[in-house]
């Protein structure tokens, strides 16, 4: 079952730094939102705040019309999948007990199976991934390890935090065409955090674009493309069409 995200006037400070000002994103259930901006502009921040690695000074935050702060941090996490930036596998585990960690944490039952199933969902065929380490695995094939394993337990939402950031092209674009797939056949609920705008719109239904810890414009790329709310959306589209970006507008 696929979780909504909710959050409303969320404010918060690290220090006498505003990270985030009166935020209000919603995500709907089995629908994608990409958080773009520049490094600083409070997208990482947001996300965090889903999962309880983060809690906001001021405001609300759901998860499937249910209050973070109400529920315990650890068993939150288990019901949302997360893909930092650099994927979080743990590098001494293969990566089949890898993929069955949250299984096994929600008790689950054959965890070997369940673990199978979510690498065949990636691409990823169990009988000769399974037993090899992450370091044995490219970059690509790890990032697509690491969806498997926050989804493998039938997470409502997952939260992705840069997680294509650093592929080369081609492993990025497998990467893309696997999350397009597994989204659609699962109707899950995400948040992705990008500074790619051409990525945002190639996965995100909404693009929620952020900048010094504020909500610039949110809406579809032909929206923000159409008629963007400020000139730094303008700018941002600009960037992108310079560096020849496919913006998918059409």
């Amino acid at each position: 079952m696929s979780l909504s995200l909710d959050a409303t006037e969320v404010s918060h400070r690290y220090g006498g730094v505003a990270a985030l000002t009166r935020v209000s994103v919603r995500v709907a259930e089995g629908s994608v939102v990409a958080l773009v901006g520049e490094t600083g502009s409070g997208k990482t921040t947001l996300l965090r705040s889903f999962n309880r690695l983060v809690d906001p000074s001021e405001g609300t935050v759901l998860v499937g019309g249910e209050d973070v702060r109400l529920l315990d941090p650890v068993v939150l996490r288990r019901r949302i999948g997360y893909v930092p930036q650099n994927g979080g596998l743990l590098p001494h585990w293969t990566i089949r007990r890898n993929v069955a960690l949250v299984p096994r944490l929600v008790g689950m039952e054959d965890i070997g199976h369940v673990a199978d199933v979510a690498l065949q969902r990636v691409g990823l065929d169990p009988r000769a991934f399974g037993e090899r380490l992450p370091r044995e695995l490219s970059g690509g094939q790890r990032q697509r390890a690491a969806l498997a394993r926050a989804l493998a337990a039938k997470q409502g939402a997952i939260l992705l935090d840069e997680p294509f950031g650093a592929l080369d092209a081609i492993s990025r674009s497998e990467a893309h065409e696997v999350f397009e797939r597994v989204r659609h056949e699962l109707g899950v609920t995400a948040m992705l955090v990008t500074h790619d705008l051409a990525e945002a719109a190639r996965l995100a239904d909404t693009i929620v674009v952020m900048r010094a810890g504020v909500v610039e414009q949110a809406g579809s790329v032909d929206v923000l493309r159409g008629a963007p709310a400020s000139a730094y959306v303008r700018m941002l589209f600009d960037r992108a069409e310079a560096a020849g970006a496919a913006l998918g507008v059409g």
